[in-house]
């Protein structure tokens, strides 16, 4: 299957928060997208992690 599971962590606190899924044939760099971070209580860039 070519869509895997990742988990998304903050870039402020490096706390991981969310978890998502993504194609990793069509995507092949890493996924970046803005999201609430309930430790950091406000909206802070979310990074992909290993």
């Amino acid at each position: 299957m070519p869509r895997e599971l990742i988990i998304i962590s903050c870039t402020e606190c490096k706390r991981k928060n969310y978890t998502s899924t993504r194609n990793k044939k069509k995507q092949t760099k890493r996924l970046e997208i803005r999201k609430f971070c309930k430790f950091c209580r406000k909206r802070t860039a979310h990074k992909e992690d290993k």
